[in-house]
């Protein structure tokens, strides 16, 4: 009895009217067949997977914690200033939450800023009473007035203030609102300004 054996052409066996590939089945991710439609999931798949990878990057950039913002600067009244977004107007301490926006975007009013003063501000803005609880602004500290209401903020030692300027005249006021020096201008105004009334009789406007 004779046996019939398959022929070999390469290394394709045909049986009938099939072929197989040398390797195992017909459909592999590179074959004729279904290739095209593999191809595509996978690319697909790879766009979706860099998609997620990029909005996974941007959120956790996100949510790094960002460096504060210094915007210590100088005022021209040479007194402590805040620096608005355009980085060039520096305006004074006293200007910051003051319900009137000084700075072009707004910045000096903003909630985060003004939301629970004096706590919400930053230190540099901030000058403390020797009363705790009372607090002015920085540029208020040694501008000749009685801000504090009790002299803390012109007299006290932590306020460190240089004597009277030019512009000021030294002696004990009795006037409240003063401290330990008189604006010149009140000078022989007719009104006692110094207990000694040497605003009257020594001073010169």
């Amino acid at each position: 009895m004779n046996k019939t054996h398959p022929q070999r052409n390469g290394d394709v066996a045909t049986f009938g009217s099939e072929s197989f590939s040398g390797k195992r089945g017909c459909c592999h991710r590179c074959g004729v067949r279904c290739g095209c439609t593999q191809r595509l999931l996978c690319i697909f798949a790879v766009a979706l997977l860099v998609l997620v990878a990029a909005l996974a990057l941007g959120l956790a950039l996100a949510l790094l914690p960002r460096a504060p913002v210094n915007r210590f600067c100088t005022a021209p009244n040479n007194k402590t200033g805040f620096l608005c977004d355009d980085r060039v107007t520096c305006i004074p301490a006293s200007w910051v939450c003051d319900r009137v926006s000084n700075c072009r975007n707004g910045e000096d009013e903003q909630e985060q800023l003004c939301g629970d003063l004096p706590h919400s501000l930053p230190g540099y803005l901030v000058f403390y009473c020797s009363n705790p609880r009372s607090w002015v602004y920085a540029d208020q500290r040694c501008n000749g007035m009685n801000e504090c209401g009790d002299c803390s903020d012109e007299t006290w030692s932590l306020a460190a203030c240089p004597p009277c300027g030019p512009e000021w005249w030294s002696c004990s006021p009795v006037h409240f609102g003063f401290c330990s020096c008189i604006p010149r201008r009140l000078c022989r105004d007719g009104a006692q300004h110094c207990l000694d009334w040497s605003d009257e009789f020594v001073c010169a406007a």
